[in-house]
């Protein structure tokens, strides 16, 4: 018995760790980076197809590598957090991260300026990292008021993205300015993670990354959200469009076979179909869904001349970003650690569907109501609760339906769901508005605005059925008592067994 304790991971302390409050914040820094450079380049897409004299087509391969590359590497970086320590995989990927932006601001090249937006794709997996460190780090009293103050930072960053790149860019400002504050964003999480990041061994279940099974994966996502992202452009019906769509169901079929008759997969299909990691992977894309539905819908209303159209505010990219958006990260910000305490205390199902339910009336709200600036404002704000709320809760439920050395990809695919919805919220959102045009004006009529807050609306209404569905969850235990229950559980096995041998 003495030489298995001596073999086995050390404990994990996390009342010792001594800089508790710097981590987290280093934590909630550096998965800010993710949405903050997923909308940096929102605004300004045309411009880059200007200065660097290309099309917009071309340019919108900016957004497009972006996503794909997330969808390949988040799941791989997971797992090797998992394999080889968080602390070298979150190290490595902000100096990846870090490297990517510089290329960015010194090329003056469009593909170049892709393959800088791939390398900042590997940002994506900063944050099922840094739900993972938080599991093994932080007290058991203090796990879901942290989760919900460093996922709410994903909601900020996209605005506070959108924010900077309107104040960067007015007039004829070169469109490299926003990965100036991109850049001191990264180097201060960089260096608040190298002081603060654990040096811990890892757990020791998991040996190995399933490399295999992550080229599959990743070739399944980018068939599926290649046409998502291009289908405009290429046309829904198209058959290159319908070809890749047919393709990734059917690459992603083949990953659900290999990984199952695999010892230690990518992502066990078994874990993943499980009720409660399921519902949370749905929750996450109608999530995903619908932040992408009110940034893109409110950003392009509150754009919207009114003079011409008899609706929209004729708001500036800054405008829309500063007073109508950034309200609602504000608030975000101050009610995620209440948000929390709720999860903490009746459970993440009760608290997603409190949350979806915020969603739902902003939505609606915006809907019907949308001929004043305060009216845009305080649905706005109920909508990024909401998604704060889905942010705080999600880690949390995964937290409950994964075994420890699970969480990094169990929160890896989640992560991967909420860029899918995202990514068809914005696909769909471009189709409305370029399909549902005025004939006198040529701008999208008011009511492909008012489908658009109906879809986020529906979105949030089934994420609210899927919290009521889940009953009452668990409250969080630490990773002590998660081996306490391990080692009650294997006792009786033990006793189970000596009692039939005998």
């Amino acid at each position: 018995m003495a030489a298995v304790e001596s073999s086995s991971p050390p404990p994990s302390t996390p009342e010792a760790h001594p800089r508790q409050g710097l981590l987290i914040a280093g934590l909630a820094m550096a998965v800010m980076t993710v949405s903050l450079l997923q909308t940096l380049v929102v605004p300004v897409l045309s411009r880059i197809a200007q200065q660097l004299d290309a099309d917009l087509t071309a340019a919108g391969w900016v957004l497009t590598a972006n996503l794909l590359a997330a969808a390949v590497a988040t799941p791989v970086l997971g797992r090797m957090g998992d394999v080889y320590g968080r602390r070298p995989v979150m190290l490595g990927i902000l100096v990846t991260v870090l490297v990517g932006i510089l290329l960015a601001l010194f090329t003056s090249s469009l593909p170049l300026l892709i393959l800088a937006r791939v390398l900042q794709g590997a940002s994506y997996g900063l944050f099922p990292l840094s739900m993972g460190v938080l599991r093994q780090e932080v007290p058991p009293q203090r796990l879901t008021q942290s989760m919900a103050l460093v996922s709410a930072t994903l909601g900020v960053g996209g605005v506070v993205g959108l924010l900077v790149t309107g104040l960067l860019t007015q007039g004829e400002a070169s469109y490299r300015r926003p990965f100036w504050f991109g850049l001191a964003i990264t180097v201060i999480a960089l260096v608040i993670a190298w002081f603060t990041l654990p040096r811990r061994r890892p757990d020791g279940h998991t040996t190995s990354v399933d490399w295999l099974g992550a080229g599959i994966l990743g070739a399944g996502l980018v068939l599926l959200l290649l046409p998502i992202s291009q289908g405009r452009s290429w046309g829904w019906g198209s058959p290159l469009t319908i070809g890749l769509f047919v393709a990734s169901v059917v690459v992603l079929a083949v990953w659900l076979v290999v990984e199952g008759r695999l010892k230690q997969p990518l992502a066990s299909p078994r874990l993943l179909a499980e009720g409660g990691v399921a519902r949370a992977n749905l929750a996450g894309l109608l999530i995903g869904f619908g932040m992408f539905a009110s940034f893109l819908g409110i950003t392009d209303f509150v754009q919207t001349p009114d003079r011409i159209t008899g609706y929209g505010f004729g708001a500036d990219v800054l405008a829309a970003s500063a007073v109508y958006l950034l309200p609602g990260g504000v608030v975000g910000v101050l009610v995620s650690p209440l948000i929390g305490g709720l999860v903490h205390r009746m459970g993440g199902n009760r608290a997603l569907t409190i949350g979806a339910t915020f969603g739902l009336v902003g939505f609606a709200g915006m809907a019907l109501w949308h001929e004043q600036t305060w009216q845009m404002i305080l649905f706005g704000i109920l909508v990024q609760v909401a998604v704060t709320f889905g942010f705080a809760t999600l880690p949390a439920l995964l937290v409950q339906a994964v075994p420890p050395a699970e969480t990094g990809v169990a929160n890896s695919v989640n992560s991967i769901m909420r860029s899918v919805g995202s990514a068809v919220a914005s696909a769909l959102t471009v189709s409305l508005l370029t399909a549902m045009l005025d004939d006198t004006t040529g701008l999208p009529t008011e009511g492909a605005y008012v489908l658009i807050f109906v879809l986020g609306g529906a979105a949030f209404g089934i994420v609210a059925v899927i919290g009521l569905l889940g009953g009452r969850s668990r409250k969080p235990v630490s990773p002590e008592e998660e081996r306490e229950e391990a080692a009650v559980s294997l006792a009786g096995e033990f006793s189970s067994v000596s009692g039939l041998s005998r």
